[in-house]
């Protein structure tokens, strides 16, 4: 699994999740990710990756993420 953290207190959340949703789709990640996001436009970004269809699970606080990374990981 990859664990992807952000606090985006100058760059906006919504563009962090486009950013990451782009390179999912270019890279044809094959292993599941997990976001957490904070900051500017941050519930913005969270529809984007919720909606996205891709294996990709949105999480509200670091412990959170790093429990589902953890057992994403495990099923993998």
């Amino acid at each position: 699994a990859v664990l992807i953290n952000i606090f985006g207190g100058i760059v906006r959340c919504d563009i962090v999740a486009e950013g990451v949703l782009q390179a999912a789709r270019k890279v044809g990640v094959s292993v599941p990710i997990v976001v957490r996001l904070e900051g500017t436009n941050v519930e913005r970004a969270r529809e984007l990756l919720a909606q996205s269809g891709l294996q990709i699970t949105v999480a509200h606080s670091m412990s959170e993420a790093a429990e589902r990374a953890v057992a994403l990981a495990r099923q993998t």
